[in-house]
């Protein structure tokens, strides 16, 4: 992936369509206001892929903080087997 090119809101604003055309060269747009970053603008794959890495994080879970239910549910838990 390209890296990020960071543009002020009001010139992103105001150039749109240039912008548009950067993201779908596979940069990450990021918009900032005051010089802090405010929002991204990114290309339909780079959204698809972000939305896949989504969709694969996890909760981590501390061990000593599990109730009852959770390490029953754990332990009886099948290998490749989704739960209802």
């Amino acid at each position: 992936m390209a890296p990020a090119l960071r543009v002020p809101a009001t010139i992103f604003s105001r150039s749109f369509a240039r912008y548009q055309d950067e993201a779908m060269t596979g940069k990450v747009i990021e918009v900032t206001s005051h010089g802090r970053v405010i929002g991204g603008y990114l290309s339909a794959s780079e959204l698809e892929h972000y939305l896949s890495l989504k969709r694969r994080e996890r909760e981590v879970l501390v061990v000593g903080e599990l109730d009852d239910e959770t390490i029953s549910d754990m332990e009886n838990a099948q290998y490749g087997v989704a739960p209802e």
